[in-house]
């Protein structure tokens, strides 16, 4: 596996795509609960984290792809 910026558009590996999904859902989830109980704050970091966590795992590349560039 691999990191970095030139693998941002290569196709990311099953694990690392279920795990920056799954930080998403739970985002979301989260902020609804927070927004509904009056704490826009807390729902406002915990939305910015789960769109993060999601950005970030776009970076990441099989090594085993024929299709990524050596460096």
């Amino acid at each position: 596996m691999k990191f970095g910026w030139n693998y941002y558009f290569s196709p990311t590996p099953k694990r690392i795509r279920i795990l920056g999904d799954s930080m998403a859902a739970a985002s979301l989830f989260v902020s609804g609960l927070a927004i509904s109980s009056g704490y826009e704050k807390v729902a406002l970091y915990v939305s910015i984290a789960g769109w993060a966590g999601k950005f970030i795992s776009n970076f990441f590349a099989d090594a085993t792809q024929n299709d990524i560039k050596s460096e």
